[in-house]
């Protein structure tokens, strides 16, 4: 991590006591709690770190005012405060036990300002800001989800949060964490969290009516595992509205999200220097709340996006006109409605298989959400932003800037390809 002067920079941080289990304020149902086909595909880890800056407040009742609200926003959020656990049939499933969230808190030997730019992951700086389990070497182990509160020397403090993918989407990630930063304010729930999972079960017997290659195996003729044996690099790139426009009149009039994901696969291909014949996969997460029939409730919490895909050769995506890969991305996203999403429901009900990720970009796309309004009484966040991407074909994309008309993309590579990559976003 770069400092803003530039120079490499170290955080230093010393956890406070030990770890706490924060429980439900009051007494929360018990049991088994289901979750979806949707939610068993993506139970991976996520870590995100929120800054806020010195006011006249001051941090020395953040970490308090933080952990009472968790308590409070476990109560209608009760399966957050369970446990992760493997049904008879083999599936994740959450016990409802009441155990809660792990707290911890923690200060930090610098200022807020020193930690740089959060639009780029750094497991190694920004991770001593999330709280893991020590030893935890699989989701089973983990707690649903760890909130560590780091202040700083400045007056400024830190919200770093690890939460299991399984139990929410990103929409819904933002509604809890906007829901607690609430409750913090002494606000009431705007919109109850809408628990029951049941819509989404597999039918009985499943129907499979399309071919899902988003779960396809490919072969890696390109070899680009040995890439991935250099060091690997995290960048993000600020594609502003002149370089939006640009790839916008590099194609069809569409949408400018379309635009950057087909400019990202195409650069990302090149970078790895696939070959001519290798096929190349394009995974991208669609929301399914308003596709479902009948629509997911207002409030749904769990996981509502399906994967789709467009898959060709990468020399087909490299020689052919830009018009060419927003054409495939188009029809794979109108191909997601209700009967393809319960016919992925029904495939990994009857195969249990997982979409597989050689010689694949996955995107993912949080410019809709609202972390940035989060709230706990010190105003909004300086910034916000991942620790890490939880796979190396992961691409994430963060609206940015004044109005937030500006995309971040942030992605890792090998450091080879992320010249390649560099070289081909500075030519747009």
């Amino acid at each position: 991590m770069e400092n803003g002067h530039g120079s490499k920079f170290e955080l230093v941080v010393r956890q406070i006591g030990e770890p706490t289990k924060v429980k439900p304020s009051e007494e929360t149902q018990k049991g088994l709690y289901f979750l979806s086909n949707l939610d068993q595909n993506i139970a991976v880890p996520v870590k995100t770190v929120y800054c806020f800056k010195s006011s006249s407040r001051g941090n020395e009742e953040a970490p308090q005012v933080i952990k009472d609200s968790l308590s409070k926003i476990l109560v209608p959020y009760y399966p957050m405060a369970g446990t992760l656990i493997l049904s008879k049939e083999g599936k994740l499933i959450v016990d409802c036990t009441e155990e809660g969230a792990v707290f911890v808190e923690a200060e930090a030997e610098c200022n807020i300002e020193d930690i740089g730019d959060l639009t780029k992951p750094d497991p190694h700086n920004l991770g001593k800001l999330v709280y893991s389990v020590p030893g935890a070497t699989n989701i089973l182990e983990m707690p649903l989800m760890t909130a560590q509160v780091t202040k700083f020397k400045c007056g400024g403090f830190s919200l770093g949060l690890n939460m299991i993918h399984c139990m929410k989407d990103g929409i819904c990630a933002m509604e809890f964490v906007n829901a607690w930063s609430n409750v913090a304010r002494g606000l009431s729930l705007k919109v109850p969290p809408y628990l029951d999972r049941s819509m989404l079960k597999a039918r009985d017997p499943p129907k499979i009516e399309f071919e899902h290659t988003e779960f396809e195996q490919i072969e890696d003729v390109s070899n680009t595992n040995k890439l991935y044996e250099e060091e690997m690099i995290y960048k993000s790139f600020t594609f502003d509205p002149h370089k939006l426009e640009h790839l916008k009149k590099m194609a069809t009039q569409d949408g400018v999200l379309k635009k950057c994901t087909r400019f990202v696969w195409r650069a990302r291909s090149e970078a790895l220097r696939m070959k001519p014949d290798q096929k190349t996969k394009l995974l991208f997460a669609v929301d399914g709340r308003s596709k479902f029939v009948p629509p997911i409730p207002e409030g749904y919490f769990g996981n509502a996006i399906v994967l789709t895909n467009s898959l060709c050769k990468a020399g087909e995506l490299l020689n052919s006109p830009l018009s060419y890969s927003v054409s495939l991305v188009h029809e794979a996203i109108e191909m997601v409605n209700d009967s393809y999403m319960r016919s992925a429901i029904d495939y990994f009900e009857v195969t249990r298989a997982r979409p597989s990720l050689a010689a694949t970009l996955l995107i993912t796309t949080w410019t809709k959400l609202s972390f940035h309004t989060t709230n706990f009484g010190w105003g909004d966040p300086l910034c916000s932003g991942p620790v890490t991407l939880p796979e190396r074909e992961v691409v994430l994309f963060l609206s940015h800037g004044h109005g937030r008309r500006s995309i971040n993309v942030l992605l890792g590579l090998p450091a080879s390809a992320m010249n390649t990559f560099q070289e081909l976003v500075n030519q747009v």
